[in-house]
């Protein structure tokens, strides 16, 4: 006899209701303990019956896996809808954010190419003045600015031409406390100066010149 298909709703008569009840739940009991041994799944099963009686199955500890599930179930709840919109939300403002950044650096290139000099041709009176004052606010302060290196470039170079003067005073110091204070008056000037006027060729000196055959020399036998 081939079984017929049990729509799904509310059994009217009591009776069938609890005949069906009591059927369909040690079925369910059965395949939640099969599940446990054949796959190694934690199974806890909790049923009310209409009367309010408890019929549970658990294939370790009920209070075990109800502790497990609630905190599966705030780990689940915090990545519910409202996480999900926050996340789209996100997107959302990052690709506003994306398009108005690439707004201003367009912008800014149409600036740039305006202060350049290029692409005038669009520009209305009113904005070539103000292109122009702005031109020169910019140059007013790189004059300010170059002013500024040069004063602190002489400053330095004052800095190094003291700090040369001073060692060049010290050294100064140092030769005039050796005695050499450029005159001939001291032992060492005198010295080089004799040796400057020894060294150096007279006029005084006698030369003789001889015209004639050379003098025979005289041997002693």
């Amino acid at each position: 006899m081939v079984r017929g298909k049990t729509q799904m709703r509310l059994i009217e008569n009591a009776t069938s209701r609890q005949v069906t009840f009591s059927k369909r739940r040690n079925g369910l009991m059965k395949k939640a303990f099969e599940l446990s041994v054949l796959c190694d799944a934690e199974v806890a099963l909790i049923i009310f019956s209409p009367r309010g009686k408890l019929y549970e199955f658990a294939s370790s500890s009920m209070q075990a896996t109800i502790e497990r599930y609630r905190k599966r179930a705030k780990t689940k709840e915090a990545l519910d809808p409202p996480f999900v919109n926050n996340i789209v939300q996100l997107e959302h403002f990052n690709h506003e954010e994306a398009a108005s950044l690439i707004k201003k650096i367009e912008q800014l290139e149409v600036s740039k190419r305006k202060m350049l000099g290029e692409d005038l041709g669009s520009c209305s009176l009113d904005e070539l003045q103000q292109l122009e004052h702005q031109l020169e606010k910019s140059v007013s302060k790189i004059r300010a600015r170059k002013i500024e290196v040069f004063e602190e470039q002489i400053k330095q170079l004052r800095q190094k031409e003291k700090v040369l003067q001073d060692e060049n005073a010290k050294l100064l110091q140092k030769w005039e406390s050796e005695g050499g204070d450029g005159g001939v008056n001291n032992e060492g000037g005198e010295k080089m100066l004799n040796y400057a006027e020894s060294s150096s060729p007279s006029s005084e000196v006698e030369t003789e010149l001889l015209i004639g055959p050379p003098r025979r020399f005289l041997s002693i036998h």
